[in-house]
C-alpha cells in the first residue's frame, strides 16, 4: 500500500521535523511493507500499514496543535514567527531579541502564549532624553511619544503654570533631545512706603523768640501697593500694579515759635521787649531848677501821671513812648545800665527820642549830661 505524501502538510523552518526528512522515513517503510507482505496475509499487512498512518497522523496533529504564530513589532521593525515555546520570554529568547527595563512591552514576560491563534508583541524602545529645571539636569529613559506623556511617567513635576522653554508639551519624543522647563510662579507683594508728616509752625506771642516747643508729635503716615509678580526660575518676569492706597494719613507735627525778643542785659537779667529805640538821654531831679517846683508845693516831686517821682521814673515824648509804659534803659560801653523805669512824666523839653531819667541827685544829674541809650520796650 502506497501513501500519498501530497496531503501531508508543509512545515515552515521552525516545525522540529521538517518535510523532506518525513518523506525520507514515509519511503523507508514502503520496501519494509513489502517484505512483511511477504509474511503476513494481505489482510494484516492492511491492519499495519493503517497503524502506522494513524500514528504519524496523530504525530503530525500534536505538532499541529502545538504550534503558535507570533508577531513581534520590535520598534518598528516587524517580524513573524512560529514557535513550540509556551512564554512570550521563551520566543524572545527563541530569536535573540532582549528588552531592557526602560522599554516597553505590550505583554508580560511570563504571559502564555494563545494556541491556534495569532499573537502580537509590540515592543517600543526607549531613548535618552534630557531635562534641565531647577538648576539641575536630570537623564530620562522614556518610550513615550510625546514629551507631555514623557514628563507624565516620569518622578519630575511640571505644574500647569510651568512652561517649557523652546518646546511644546505635544512635540514628539527625539532622542537626546533636551526639555527646559521653566518654573512660573505668581505672587501678590505688598510694598509699604512711609509719608513724611508736615511740620505745621505757629507763632507764640507769649513765647521767648529762639524758643520753641512741641505742642503735637507728628506721625508718618503708610502708603502700600500691591504687585501681581509673575517670577520665571525665581526671577522676576513680570509685575502688574493691583492697588495702591493710603492705610494709614500722616499727622502733621505742631510747633509753636516764640516771638518776644528777648536780650540779656549786664546785670544779667533777660529781657523780654517788643522793640528796641535807640534815643538820647538826660537826667532830672526834683529840685526847683529842673520843676520850677519849691518843696513847699503841693505838686513838688509829683509827676505828670501823679506817681511821686523816684528812681526808675523817666519822661517821654508820648508820642514815641506812651505814658505807663515799662521800659530798660542799657547804657553803652559796659557802664552800669540806668536800669528799669516806668514812662511816667513828660517835659516841656522832651521832645521826639529823647528821655530824661529821674535821678535823687542833683550831681548825679549834672554829671550824666547827655547820653547815648537803647531803651527797651518790655512786654508787661
Amino acid at each position: 500500500m502506497a501513501i500519498n505524501l501530497t496531503k501531508i502538510p508543509v512545515w515552515n523552518k521552525i516545525t522540529t521535523v521538517p518535510y523532506n526528512i518525513l518523506n525520507r522515513r514515509v519511503g523507508k517503510l514502503i520496501p519494509l511493507a513489502k517484505n512483511i507482505k511477504r509474511f503476513f496475509s494481505l489482510k494484516e499487512v492492511i491492519i499495519v500499514s493503517l497503524a502506522i498512518i494513524i500514528s504519524i497522523s496523530a504525530g503530525v496533529g500534536t505538532f499541529l496543535y502545538l504550534k503558535k504564530e507570533v508577531v513581534v513589532n520590535d520598534n518598528g521593525k516587524q517580524i513573524t514567527v512560529k514557535t513550540m515555546k509556551t512564554t512570550v520570554k521563551e520566543v524572545l529568547e527563541q530569536n535573540g531579541i532582549s528588552v531592557n527595563k526602560d522599554d516597553y512591552i505590550s505583554q508580560p514576560l511570563e504571559a502564555k502564549l494563545l494556541k491556534m491563534k495569532r499573537n502580537e508583541i509590540d515592543i517600543k524602545r526607549a531613548v535618552p532624553v534630557y531635562v534641565l529645571a531647577d538648576g539641575q539636569k536630570t537623564k530620562l529613559m522614556t518610550y513615550k511619544d510625546t514629551i507631555r506623556d514623557a514628563l507624565a511617567d516620569s518622578s519630575i513635576t511640571m505644574l500647569d503654570s510651568d512652561r517649557l522653554d523652546g518646546s511644546n508639551l505635544d512635540d514628539k519624543i527625539v532622542k537626546d533631545m533636551e526639555i527646559t522647563i521653566v518654573r512660573v510662579r505668581e505672587e501678590v507683594v505688598s510694598e509699604k512706603t512711609a509719608i513724611p508728616f508736615r511740620v505745621v509752625s505757629r507763632a507764640n506771642n507769649s513765647l521767648d523768640q529762639g524758643k520753641e516747643r512741641t505742642i503735637k508729635e507728628g506721625k508718618e503716615g503708610t502708603r502700600e501697593k500691591l504687585f501681581r509678580v509673575v517670577l520665571e526660575d525665581g526671577k522676576e518676569a513680570t509685575r502688574e500694579l493691583l492697588k495702591d492706597a493710603v492705610v494709614f494719613n500722616p499727622v502733621d507735627q505742631i510747633i509753636e515759635y516764640g516771638t518776644v525778643l528777648n536780650h540779656k542785659t549786664s546785670r544779667g537779667d533777660v529781657l523780654r521787649y517788643r522793640k528796641i529805640l535807640d534815643m538820647k538821654s538826660t537826667a532830672y531831679t526834683s529840685s526847683f531848677e529842673d520843676t520850677g517846683k519849691n518843696p513847699g508845693h503841693p505838686q513838688f516831686g509829683i509827676t505828670y501821671t501823679g506817681v511821686k517821682a523816684r528812681k526808675g521814673i523817666i519822661a517821654v515824648d508820648p508820642k514815641v513812648i506812651p505814658l505807663g509804659t515799662r521800659v530798660y534803659v542799657e547804657l553803652p560801653g559796659g557802664a552800669t545800665d540806668y536800669g528799669y523805669a516806668v514812662a511816667a512824666d513828660i517835659g516841656s523839653a522832651v521832645k521826639g527820642k529823647l528821655i530824661d531819667v529821674y535821678l535823687d541827685d542833683s550831681e548825679q544829674a549834672t554829671k550824666w549830661g547827655v547820653k547815648r541809650v537803647k531803651v527797651y520796650i518790655l512786654i508787661n
